[in-house]
């Protein structure tokens, strides 16, 4: 029950972030689009931990996600220099982080997060171990570094 709510709650903040609409008749329309995806999501068995991880709480949004943004922004920047400069110095590469995660939850977030980052892909994920593809070795520094893994086995941890 308590992944139904945290996930109605969280489509029906998003459909109000995106909407902005106050009037009435709006809102009802979009309570009754919430429910109905709650609905679909029950018939499909996709309503549990994984799919609404209470567990979390807020620490991801009040911590987690506003570095990640940061770091997202940065490679961004870092990718499009790469791309726009007239050499196109680009140098491809496979690397492997280690994911010292204790839950696989915790591993989706940081192979999630690795990917989200531009320039760098997860192309698979063993026990302790990513792989990740990534534009070049400076682009990589930050995943070689383990920041990334320290802060969502930090956010684990708090759950």
């Amino acid at each position: 029950m308590k992944y139904s709510f945290t996930l109605f709650l969280a489509l029906a903040g998003s459909w109000f972030l995106w909407s902005g609409h106050l009037e009435p008749f709006v809102l009802m329309l979009g309570v009754l689009s919430c429910v109905f995806c709650m609905w679909v999501c029950w018939r499909m068995g996709i309503v549990d931990e994984e799919g609404a991880p209470v567990q979390l709480g807020f620490r991801p949004f009040t911590t987690y996600a506003p570095w990640l943004l940061k770091e997202i922004v940065k490679s961004n920047i870092f990718v499009t220099k790469i791309v726009l400069s007239p050499k196109m110095l680009l140098q491809r590469n496979l690397i492997e982080v280690g994911a010292n995660q204790q839950t696989e939850l915790g591993r989706v977030i940081l192979a999630n997060s690795i990917t989200l980052t531009p320039g760098t892909v997860s192309v698979s994920m063993r026990k302790d171990r990513i792989l990740v593809h990534a534009l070049s070795f400076e682009g990589a520094e930050e995943d070689l570094s383990g920041e990334m893994d320290r802060r969502v086995c930090r956010l684990e941890r708090t759950s």
